[in-house]
This record gives structure tokens, sequence and C-alpha cells, in this order.
């Protein structure tokens, strides 16, 4: 770890200079009541600071100057003020963090980086202007997709709206975090993470969040969502480094809040994943009505069950089509039109009946 002289060298560089001012320096400074300075520096994730003590510098004002003149030109909700606060915070501490455990991990493994203080002065120096660039590069990029979709006409708001959500987690998770050590865990983790990613970036979907064993996606297309689910249950199955996986899916409206998702359709599709077998998918009634005419897939009705928050589920298994319309166990595979009926309570094409 950097000692005392190195840190306050590193803080200065990447703070963009010394620490000059209190918190009420900093308030009268950007002319912002020092009550809702407070809030806004809790709300970033970080430790409130002493009246006395000094820990600011001038980007510190210039921060709170910015963020006052978005709020008195009506592009931030000052209900939301501390909301966005939060959500910004929690994000980009996360990425510091992995940056900066990156950045020690190269330097200690470095002896000569190590022990010449001025050196990593220099590496940080040079480094940090290229991540902020990269960083502002990814951020513009996505900030595309998401504007492209908003200006796409709907009469759905952006903050609620119908969207797959899907849940898919490594099966004997637990058990395996036993038997081996951190080092092959990480690898794990990794190469899960990477598939993930790739996959549902892939079919147009968004990762909410990686939970460890487990990631969080949503998709705006029921199809999209049903290759995803099934493409990474059927690379993990090949894969012999990684463990089976499980998935569950559910379709409806969906709270959209700074990133995350939230509802009865979030609840279900993780209880669903809960009670899906080792390689299968399992969806909801919504879902399995929209993806009913897709001929790609088939889907089997499980018999109705309870979990947690709901007395009774009837999931339906979603499988790719097979052409003598049996699974692996040889037993019968309800067809897309099949299930469709059913859930419809219409008749079933090719028994007869009119």
């Amino acid at each position: 770890m950097p000692d005392e002289v190195l840190q306050q060298r590193l803080e200065r560089i990447l703070l963009g200079g010394k620490r000059r001012y209190t918190r009420l320096q900093v308030a009268e400074k950007a002319g912002v009541p020092p009550e809702r300075t407070q809030k806004l520096w809790r709300a970033l994730g970080f430790a409130t600071a002493a009246d006395d003590e000094v820990v600011f510098t001038d980007a510190d004002v210039e921060a709170v100057r910015i963020t006052d003149r978005l709020v008195a030109a009506g592009l931030l909700d000052p209900e939301l003020e501390t909301s966005v606060a939060r959500a910004v915070g929690l994000h980009l501490s996360r990425l510091a963090e992995w940056q900066a455990d990156l950045l020690w991990s190269l330097i200690n493994e470095n002896p000569r980086l190590a022990t010449d203080e001025r050196r990593i002065g220099r590496l940080v120096a040079q480094v940090l202007p290229e991540l902020e660039r990269v960083q502002n590069f990814v951020w513009r990029r996505h900030l595309v997709a998401y504007a492209g979709r908003g200006l796409t006409p709907s009469d759905e708001d952006l903050e609620s709206r119908t969207e797959v959500v899907g849940f898919v987690d490594m099966v004997g998770y637990t058990r395996m975090t036993r038997r081996i050590d951190e080092s092959e865990l990480s690898a794990v983790l990794d190469r899960f993470e990477e598939l993930a990613a790739d996959v549902i970036a892939e079919h147009h979907g968004r990762i909410v969040k990686m939970i460890g064993d487990e990631v969080l996606f949503v998709c705006d297309s029921p199809v999209d969502a049903a290759e995803i689910a099934l493409t990474l249950t059927e690379r993990t199955t090949e894969d012999s480094e990684l463990p089976a996986v499980r998935a569950g899916m559910a379709s409806g409206r969906v709270l959209n809040r700074f990133g995350d998702v939230y509802g009865s359709v979030v609840n279900l599709a993780s209880r669903l994943t809960s009670i899906a077998r080792p390689g299968s998918v399992l969806v909801d009634k919504a879902l399995a009505r929209e993806l009913a005419d897709e001929t790609a897939y088939e889907l089997r009705s499980r018999r109705a069950v309870a979990v947690r928050g709901y007395h009774r589920v009837r999931p339906s298994a979603l499988r790719r089509a097979r052409d003598n319309g049996r699974g692996r166990d040889g037993s019968h595979v309800q067809s897309s039109q099949q299930l469709a009926a059913d859930l419809l309570g219409l008749p079933r094409p090719g028994n007869g009946r009119r």
C-alpha cells in the first residue's frame, strides 16, 4: 500500500488539485445552501465531513455549481437531485474500486515501479486522462443507444414500460465456492460474465446487473430474450469450465429507475429461476403467449406451483423446436400452437374439434 507522501501525491493528481476548502466554504463559494451540499455529498457515497475539515477542492466547488445550474435550467428535477447523485455514486464507486485494484496489482507486479514513488505518480498522471477518454466514449455510445430508444414513438413512458426480464444463474455456485480457491473462482466468474455480456449484447438486451453467480437482463423483444436465455444455457453446457445454468423470464410492465428495474415482473422472473432445473429455461404465462406463434421454439406447460409471493404460478419450459416433437427424455413436448390454444382456452389444433 502507498505511504503517506505517495498518497498525498496521488490525491493531488486524482482530485485535480489540493484540498483547500471546508464543506461550508464550498457551499458559500458555489452559492448553494450548506444543507443541500451535505445531502449531495452523502448521496454520492462519501462520509460526512466535519464543518472545519479541509477536504474539498476547486473541482468540488465547480461540480456543485454545475448541478445547481442544471436544476435552475429545469434539466434536473430538484426532487430527483439526491436520487441521481446516489445512482451516480453507486455505479462509479464500483468502477473506481475495480480500477484502483487493477492499478495496484500492476504496480505490485513490477518491483522497480513499486519502489519508485515518482514513477508511480507519472504513471497515474499518464493513465488517468486515457481512462477518462475511454469512459467518456463508452458513456456517449450508450447514451446514443438509449436516446434513440427514447425517441422511438411509443404510448409508454420511459420509466415504466413493457419489457422481458430475465435471470440466469449458475447452478451449485455455493457448493463450488467451498471447493475451489479464490483464483479459480475469479476465473469462473470472469468467464461467465464475459459470456453473458457477449450473448446479451449480441441479441440487443441490456445487463441490469451481475450479482455474483447471476445476471439480470432486460429485453424489448420476446424473441431476443428467448435467444439470450437459450444460448446462455447451451454455451455453458458446452463449456467444461463452467457449471450449468438455469434461467427464468417474465414479461410485463417494469419500472426502470436509475439503471435498475423493479416490479412484480422482476420478482416473478426471479422466482421462476429458483425452480428451474439445471440447463432449463422457464417463462411465465405472458411471455409464453408472446412466443406461442414462433416456430423456432417449443413450450411445454409445467404444473402449477407455489413460490414465495405467488400462490399459484403455471410456468412453461422453453426449448428450441425439434422435428420429432419429443424431448431428450422421450417425453412429448407441446407445440407452440397447442400451448397458445391452452393458454387462451381455445380448441387445440388438429384435434378435429370445430
